[in-house]
């Protein structure tokens, strides 16, 4: 297969984004503008995007596999079953929803990721003053982010990391074993609803994966390495960038 100028945009993108995914989340802010760009209606490129990413992800969870651990107390196995039902449910949700409405969503999914990243580590130690976070919190909290992660894929990492950030002060690399599996399991059943659907755009996925698993393994292994804090700015540095993007985009 010859590639051309866009196709190797896509893989480009496809290897940062799993990067970014791999390090802190945010993948798609990357993959998503570039699938637009390469002429992919906004709802079928949203879920070529989480297919494309699917297995960069996949190969994250892979290197990151010795650190999982119990999230605010909770065993992995309840916190693992909300989110696939959560994403099932996402996922369904994308697929019901016209492409006009997408775009006028979309920006603010973005915002509300980005918001959360930058001041989650803030509000966290108020919140945890005054509210103690039981499972039952913990699993319906995760259940939504499923439903966020299944039906928007964009961000759901940084989401996940703010969430848990709130509940249980950890830093940003000690979430990112968690974070990668969860975001993998949401992405499963979502993967799955958009293959059988026929709304993937194959092709254009294929070549954003191909970059995307090459940059997952390498942003996680830089993942282990990298000041927290540093991966943590640049992260919502280039997140406040494409919300900004795709404002204007949507209602200009």
């Amino acid at each position: 297969m010859v590639l051309n100028i866009e196709d190797i945009i896509l893989i480009g993108a496809g290897a940062l984004g799993g990067a970014m995914n791999a390090m802190a989340g945010g993948g798609s802010f990357v993959t998503l503008p570039a699938l637009i760009g390469a002429g992919v209606p906004s709802v079928a490129a949203n879920a070529s995007s989480t297919v494309a990413l699917y297995p960069g992800g996949l190969a994250s969870a892979w290197v990151y596999r010795g650190g999982l651990g119990r999230i605010a107390g909770v065993s992995m196995r309840p916190v693992l079953a909300a989110t696939l039902a959560g994403g099932l449910v996402g996922a369904l949700l994308l697929l019901w929803t016209p492409g006009l409405l997408f775009d006028r969503v979309l920006p603010w999914l973005l915002l509300v990721a980005t918001l959360a990243l930058a001041f989650g580590r803030r509000v966290g130690p108020a919140l945890r003053a005054r509210f103690q976070a039981g499972t039952a919190t913990l699993l319906i909290i995760q259940f939504g982010l499923g439903i966020y992660g299944g039906y928007f894929g964009g961000a759901v990492g940084l989401m996940m990391m703010a969430a848990w950030n709130l509940l249980v002060g950890a830093d940003v690399k000690a979430l990112n074993p968690a974070r990668t599996l969860l975001v993998s399991a949401a992405n499963t059943i979502a993967v799955l609803c958009f293959a059988i659907s026929g709304i993937v755009h194959w092709r254009a996925a294929l070549l954003v994966a191909v970059g995307a698993a090459a940059g997952g393994t390498l942003g996680a292994v830089l993942g282990k390495r990298l000041p927290a804090v540093l991966v943590q700015i640049a992260t919502v540095l280039f997140a406040a960038a494409m919300t900004v993007t795709f404002f204007l985009r949507a209602y200009r």
